[in-house]
C-alpha cells in the first residue's frame, strides 16, 4: 500500500522529500525507490525498492534492501555520518536526521524526524582555561576562508556528500579571489595540517595525496574547525571582493 502525504501529529514518524510530508505510524513499513511510496522520477540507476523504514523493538530503523547503493545517514548538523551499505540498517537515534543517496548524476535528500526519546548532538568547540580553541595549529583569517570555500555545501546542506565539494576554482571564484591566491593559501593549510599529524594532505614517496579537498574538507567539518556560524565571513569576503571589482573597473573606465 502506498503512503500518502498527511499530517498526522500522532505519527511517530515524519518524511519530508522536497516539501511532501509523509507521516508514518507505528506498524507501517515505508519503501523509498522507484517502485516506493515516495513519487520519485524514473531514473533507471534507482532501486526499485531500495530503502525500508520500520520500527522495530522500540526505534526506527533504516534497511539498505538495494544490491548496490549505499545511503548516507547524518544527524541534522551533519557532525555525526554513517553509511549504509546494501543489506546493512542503522536506527533512527537522533530526533532529526539527513539521509542522501546518490543514483546516477541525481542526489536525493529525505529528512527524517522521529517522535521517539533520541540523541542531541552536541555543537560547541572545546576550549583550554585560557579560552583559546584547542586545534593541532592556526590559521589565518584568509586561511579559514579557503577552508569555508571548500566546506560551505556540507556546511549548509548537513548530509551532502564529498561530490559535492567544489573544485579549486569554483572555491576561488566564491571568494573572488584569483586562483594563484587560492592556490597558495591551501598549499599552506595542508602543509600545516600535515604537520599537525592529519593525513592525506600531501603525498608522499610512493603516496600521492588524492583528493586532498575531500580530506580537508572532511577533517574540518568534522572537528569543527569551520562551522555553519562561520559562512557569514564567507559571504562578507565575497561581497568586499565584488564590491572591489566593480570600484576599480570604474576608475579604469575611460571618460567621455
Amino acid at each position: 500500500m502506498t503512503t500518502q502525504p498527511t499530517h498526522d501529529v500522532t505519527a511517530d514518524l515524519s518524511v519530508d522529500f522536497a516539501g511532501e510530508l509523509f507521516e508514518v505510524p507505528r506498524g507501517q513499513m515505508f519503501r523509498i525507490g522507484r517502485d516506493g511510496d515516495v513519487d520519485l522520477d524514473d531514473n533507471p540507476y534507482l532501486h526499485r525498492n531500495f530503502l525500508e523504514l520500520a520500527h522495530l523493538d522500540g526505534l526506527w530503523w533504516v534497511t539498505n534492501v538495494g544490491g548496490r547503493l549505499a545511503a548516507s545517514l547524518t544527524d541534522e548538523r551533519g557532525l555525526v555520518r554513517s553509511q549504509l551499505a546494501p543489506g546493512a540498517r542503522l536506527p533512527l537515534v537522533f530526533p532529526r536526521t539527513v539521509l542522501t543517496f546518490g543514483a546516477g548524476s541525481t542526489t536525493y535528500e529525505f529528512l527524517l524526524a522521529t517522535r521517539i526519546d533520541g540523541y542531541e548532538v552536541q555543537l560547541h568547540r572545546v576550549a583550554t582555561s585560557d579560552g583559546t580553541t584547542i586545534a593541532p595549529t592556526t590559521f589565518t583569517e584568509s586561511q579559514r576562508l579557503a577552508i569555508l570555500a571548500l566546506a560551505e555545501p556540507l556546511l549548509r546542506y548537513p548530509g551532502t556528500g564529498a561530490t559535492e565539494v567544489p573544485t579549486a576554482v569554483e572555491a576561488a571564484q566564491r571568494l573572488g579571489w584569483a586562483q594563484t591566491r587560492f592556490n597558495r593559501k591551501l598549499d599552506n593549510i595542508c602543509d600545516k595540517l600535515t604537520k599537525a599529524g592529519v593525513r592525506g594532505l600531501r603525498g608522499t614517496p610512493g603516496a600521492v595525496a588524492l583528493n586532498r579537498r575531500v580530506t580537508l574538507v572532511e577533517y574540518a567539518v568534522s572537528t569543527l574547525l569551520v562551522t555553519a556560524d562561520d559562512l557569514p565571513l564567507l559571504e562578507r569576503e565575497a561581497r568586499t571582493n565584488a564590491e572591489g571589482r566593480r570600484a576599480a573597473a570604474q576608475v579604469r573606465r575611460p571618460q567621455r
